[in-house]
């Protein structure tokens, strides 16, 4: 099977994003996609099959639309975590989620992100501004990752190998929130402590 077909990550909790970006790029990085607006769709079946093995069907649309599935197996590294996933470029949002819907999928998650993604050292840096806190996420070879946690000082830094249905989750049980989309709006007055979503 092909290596494109899996990704390798890891998540950081990066309270100061504009200073990791000036680090990326004092060390050599390079950006490749400029701050753009993300909205992100999950979906599953009526059943949640999907949801309960940790898999994912998600319709995302920023400069592009793209449809992806990422399975709930993961192999923890000693860095990120692996597993399968495959993504293709579809031409108009609405007509996918037609597609879906037509299938027996329903939209069960939306979540909303900025992000600004950069090349270094081998591995691709996304800088993502999400309502509830700033992260970064790395993706590469494990020891690509590693050098890249070492060089730009983040060895100590939160790491998550949770995706961010998971982490919201977790703030959203730990803070009592009614709302169940991760969006701007639902975040809108609602301080966020990164103990919310550490340990």
């Amino acid at each position: 099977m092909s290596e494109k077909l899996h990704e390798t990550e890891v998540k950081l909790h990066i309270p100061d994003l504009a200073a990791l970006a000036d680090r990326i790029l004092a060390a050599g990085g390079i950006l490749t996609a400029a701050r753009v607006f993300e909205q992100n769709v999950r979906y599953d079946d009526e059943h949640y099959r999907l949801d309960k093995a940790g898999s994912v069907l998600r319709l995302r649309q920023d400069s592009r639309v793209r449809l992806t599935y990422k399975d709930g197996e993961r192999i923890i590294g000693s860095f990120g975590s692996t597993r399968f996933e495959a993504e293709v470029e579809v031409s108009d949002f609405r007509t996918m989620e037609i597609i879906l819907m037509c299938l027996g999928y329903t939209a069960i998650w939306r979540y909303e992100k900025y992000r600004t993604t950069y090349a270094f050292m081998g591995c691709e840096i996304v800088l993502d501004e999400m309502p509830f806190g700033s992260f970064a996420e790395i993706e590469g070879e494990d020891d690509q990752i590693g050098a890249v946690l070492h060089t730009l000082g983040l060895q100590d830094a939160p790491r998550f190998t949770a995706s961010y249905a998971s982490l919201f989750r977790m703030v959203r049980e730990r803070l009592g929130l009614p709302f169940g989309d991760l969006t701007f709006a639902n975040f809108q007055g609602i301080h966020v402590p990164p103990e919310a979503f550490i340990g």
